[in-house]
């Protein structure tokens, strides 16, 4: 299961869609909201958008990995779709904030690699808010007041990449999903087939 987190605007979302447009072992874990559709939006692509009653369902019958309270909206991460990827042998992909991410860490703490995204600047990361033009200049600087608070969550996370370049992050998180694929007990019959190696001698 791969994590990544950044305060909103730093590249976590754009990031995530061109590591999944080049790995074709990895899924995105779908989350589920009871926030409105944004315009363009597809339901079950974007998000899982459901009713306060069916997330408060799933919350009560521990269907849910994480959940939290952002800007007035529940977010969460369903359980089963999870499970059912990683039993197929995929890698998941998370695209949640730190409060999920430690509540994810609390469940299944073993097979869990977090990465946080960095923007390059303060400023920086106001621009690339107000160049989405998705969001009222309220709800924009409430973003900012929040970035601070998520920034200083960095040091729970296994790497941390600041954003200058699109191109250049997407190759760093590319490098240390390769290296944690790699990892000794990550290799899936690897006992075995060291095994037959030292049998042909």
């Amino acid at each position: 299961m791969l994590v990544l987190s950044s305060p909103s605007g730093a590249g976590k979302t754009t990031i995530s869609r061109a590591l999944l447009d080049q790995e074709p072992n990895m899924t995105l874990s779908i989350s589920a909201t009871t926030r409105p559709r944004r315009p363009g939006e597809v339901d079950g692509r974007d998000y899982h958008f459901v009713p306060h009653e069916e997330f408060d369902r799933l919350v009560k019958e521990s269907q849910m990995l994480e959940h939290a309270l952002v800007f007035g909206h529940r977010y969460g991460t369903p359980r089963q779709p999870v499970e059912a990827a990683l039993s197929e042998g995929q890698d998941v992909m998370f695209d949640i904030d730190w409060q999920g991410t430690q509540q994810v860490a609390d469940q299944v703490p073993n097979d869990l690699v977090r990465i946080f995204i960095l923007p390059p600047s303060t400023q920086e990361l106001e621009r690339r808010l107000y160049a989405r033009a998705q969001d009222t200049e309220e709800v924009v600087r409430a973003r900012m007041a929040k970035a601070a608070d998520e920034m200083s969550h960095w040091a729970e996370y296994d790497y941390v990449i600041v954003n200058h370049d699109l191109n250049d992050s997407l190759a760093q998180v590319q490098a240390i999903l390769t290296a944690e694929r790699l990892k000794r007990e990550r290799q899936i019959g690897l006992r075995d087939f060291v095994e037959s190696l030292r049998g042909a001698q």
